[in-house]
């Protein structure tokens, strides 16, 4: 039986080029065998049944083209192949997967290293059940200018660092399990804020932005410069039913980011990040369950209102439950944000006509810290005409702040 699998197989070392194997062979999966594969444009996958697998490392070496794209196809599948940059071509502005308008779309076990860009590393858009299991994203980031002069809202260009390990956008029934993702180049140091002048302005309109605070604005500066999330999910009112369960993220700017509905995010590890985890922009019937969140800085579990939330597209109905937060406050990017922070946040929203969060029932979670806090509160509750309504807090060990363990009386059972 094994002999005759082996007769079976078509492999890319029969043919001049991966593509032209693909080419060759459509609705197939081709082996990609042991060794590296040079590579000057993109490979692409269409079709039903089509796609990779093997121990082969394949090597972009075009910064103009992402490394594999997957359009229009129907159970096509990437497995187990290594996806890389040369040295000297790493920094780029494209993905190293990227699949469009795809359904019941499989990539496991792959590795993809060294593809740094602010766009997403795996990226999917336009997708119906797609799965993206037991692969290693690393050093994804890169240095950028964040530019949102064409904002209303912010009015302003920054530098920064950025880029998102596994982004998903305008997706239904996605599965996100058991992936790491790490980043060990950009680091938020004192030391790479100097070289690269992160958070200064670079640019800015006439006018104020709205959402824009006066002393920011006159300032010409931000904190927030690491942008990009390890695993962000986006596109309010399109994704939904999303399950991202299992996942180790590491060094992150933001290490999960929810902008759909109806998602559970459960059993992760999320350490050393800039934030643990957020859900906004009409983020509804959100479950986060017993999630490890360690070392994170601003805020470990967050939940608002954004600028994409309206009366059609609120946030809440969500539980939080039987998380354990372990040493917050103490991570890398610590030093940018003093003892300003909570584990928990829930905010008014970013503008005036958003509706207030509603429905939240925290319970069960534990905030630990051996030593004194580095934060004000455990808890942070926005005032305001929109502020968050319906929260409850249950059966909860939290470690008070210096300054107690909410800014506002808990409504407890």
């Amino acid at each position: 039986l094994v002999t005759t699998a082996r007769a079976a197989e078509v492999s890319v070392a029969d043919f001049p080029s991966i593509q032209a194997a693909l080419d060759a062979h459509p609705n197939k999966l081709i082996f990609v065998p042991a060794g590296d594969h040079l590579i000057t444009e993109k490979i692409r996958i269409r079709g039903e049944r089509a796609g990779l697998y093997g121990p082969g490392r394949i090597i972009q070496q075009n910064l103009e083209h992402p490394i594999i794209e997957i359009e229009s196809a129907t159970q096509a599948e990437i497995r187990d192949v290594t996806l890389t940059r040369p040295p000297e071509r790493q920094v780029t502005d494209k993905e190293g997967i990227v699949a469009i308008r795809c359904q019941d779309l499989v990539i496991d076990n792959v590795k993809v290293i060294d593809n740094q860009s602010r766009a997403g590393t795996i990226s999917i858009r336009e997708s119906k059940d797609s799965r993206v299991s037991r692969c290693l994203v690393r050093n994804y980031m890169r240095i950028t200018v964040d530019d949102r002069t064409g904002s209303k809202d912010w009015g302003y260009a920054f530098n920064c660092t950025d880029g998102s390990g596994i982004s998903v956008s305008y997706s239904t029934g996605t599965v996100i399990e058991g992936n790491r993702i790490v980043e060990t180049n950009l680091l938020p140091t004192p030391e790479i804020k100097a070289a690269h002048k992160l958070g200064d302005w670079i640019k800015k309109n006439s006018v104020k932005g709205l959402i824009v605070s006066q002393q920011a604005w006159d300032a010409g500066y931000t904190d927030n410069w690491q942008q990009g999330s390890g695993i962000v999910v986006t596109a309010p009112k399109v994704s939904h039913s999303t399950r991202i369960s299992g996942n180790h993220i590491e060094n992150a700017a933001q290490g999960i980011d929810i902008h759909c509905d109806h998602v559970i995010v459960s059993n992760n590890i999320v350490m050393n990040s800039f934030m643990g985890m957020k859900a906004m922009h009409g983020s509804r019937n959100v479950l986060i369950s017993g999630n490890q969140l360690i070392k994170n800085c601003l805020w470990a579990i967050g939940l608002m209102p954004g600028a994409g939330s309206d009366a059609e597209n609120r946030d809440g109905g969500s539980i939080i439950a039987n998380n354990i937060i372990s040493d917050f406050g103490q991570g890398h990017a610590a030093w940018i944000w003093g003892k300003e922070r909570s584990a928990f946040k829930f905010e008014k929203g970013q503008q005036p006509d958003d509706p207030p969060l509603t429905d939240v029932l925290v319970t069960g979670n534990v905030l630990h810290n051996f030593g004194e806090p580095s934060y004000s509160y455990a808890v942070v509750i926005e005032g305001g005409p929109n502020t968050p309504q319906g929260l409850r807090f249950t059966g909860n060990q939290f470690k008070p702040g210096t300054q107690g363990v909410s800014n506002r009386p808990l409504n407890e059972e």
